[in-house]
């Protein structure tokens, strides 16, 4: 069994690893990734409403 607080100090590392790797975007790639996020919930919030209408009058 791997001692509780190896494998904190394991996971830690794994976290700054990640931290050290990643970047943080441009505001040109975060606004093209909010744009797709918002059309993606605009169409599933579409969908949903159009499943309560049929709902209503079926």
């Amino acid at each position: 069994m791997i001692n509780p607080i190896s494998r904190v100090k394991k996971e830690l590392h794994e976290y700054k690893r990640i931290l050290t790797i990643s970047n943080k975007p441009t505001m040109e790639e975060f606004l093209s990734i909010a744009k797709v996020c918002a059309i993606g919930m605009g169409l599933i919030g579409l969908m949903g409403f159009v499943i309560q209408i049929l709902g209503i009058f079926l």
